[in-house]
């Protein structure tokens, strides 16, 4: 996937999430472990998304394509952008995967809260 779809796709989960209740705090933190696509506040809990654009013919799903390695980095990620803004630190945190399925005409949205723990 090229980054403008994968930008397009990040705006609809942010967006999504948004008439949820969400708060926007970031989006796409970039450090060196790697980066978070949505940083998100839900009624006072911390959560950190992955979004994953997904096909209808793919053979695995959204949880499964975030991998050992990546459930790592994003944790890693997380950890710095804590120590980057300490006020955060005293916050519950999640971390969320939320997969837009694309195929036959319409866009799916699987959101999968608490995906995976540190």
């Amino acid at each position: 996937m090229n980054r403008r779809v994968g930008g397009r796709i990040e705006r609809s989960v942010e967006r999504y999430l948004l008439a949820r209740g969400l708060r926007l705090v970031a989006r796409n933190f970039d450090c060196r472990f790697g980066e978070i696509d949505l940083v998100m506040e839900d009624r006072g809990t911390l959560v950190f998304v992955e979004v994953r654009g997904r096909s209808s013919r793919s053979l695995c799903t959204a949880v499964e394509s975030v991998g050992r390695i990546k459930q790592a980095r994003l944790i890693l990620a997380a950890r710095h952008l804590i120590a980057t803004r300490p006020h955060l630190a005293e916050r519950a945190m999640r971390f969320d995967v939320v997969a837009i399925s694309r195929g036959h005409g319409d866009n799916a949205v699987e959101w999968i809260r608490d995906a995976f723990r540190p």
